[in-house]
């Protein structure tokens, strides 16, 4: 089976890796990024938005599926920011998308303020962390769990939660 990821992130690929081999022998996967189509932080339905034109965008009838990963903040009631962070998964087959997500978390209060104002996540965590390019290693979910979970066990979870209908086709098509 033949999978590419639209995305040149170390973390998100390896989660996408773990997710399909879980399910299906012989995974390849490759890489190459993929136009979003959004903003680079993106909110609400956005992020879902960019993970799939991600998806689409890298796709080709070489690959049995194409995986486009975005994440981004949800506005949510009831939480200490207004806001949880959610990675989002599209897979494509050329017809068909499924779409799944991973779990929910919330930031530091100082780091939300600061992305109301226009900032980006990733720039404010690897500020806050010293971390470089945290977004490419374990990820700020790493970080904040003390690596009890990160960004690639994010993105394998979210990937899973999409492939549900394409590992249940007899439920689902």
């Amino acid at each position: 089976m033949r999978v590419i990821v639209g995305s040149s992130n170390p973390a998100k690929i390896e989660g996408v890796r773990i997710a399909f081999q879980r399910f299906f022998s012989n995974v390849e996967i490759e890489a190459k990024n993929a136009d979003s189509g959004v903003s680079d932080q993106p909110f609400n339905n956005e992020t879902v938005k960019g993970a799939i034109n991600r998806a689409i965008n890298v796709y080709s009838r070489e690959f049995d599926f194409s995986v486009g990963i975005e994440a981004g903040l949800f506005r949510l009631k009831n939480t200490m920011t207004g806001y949880l962070d959610f990675q989002v998964a599209a897979i494509y087959n050329g017809s068909r998308i499924t779409i799944g997500f991973g779990p929910g978390f919330e930031y530091p209060p100082a780091v939300i303020k600061e992305v109301v104002k226009g900032k980006e996540v990733g720039d404010i965590m690897s500020r806050i962390t010293g971390i470089e390019r945290l977004g490419e290693k374990q990820g700020a979910i790493g970080y904040l769990t003390k690596n009890t979970i990160t960004r690639s066990k994010l993105t394998s979870i979210a990937v899973t939660m999409a492939l549900i209908p394409w590992i249940n086709p007899d439920l689902y098509f």
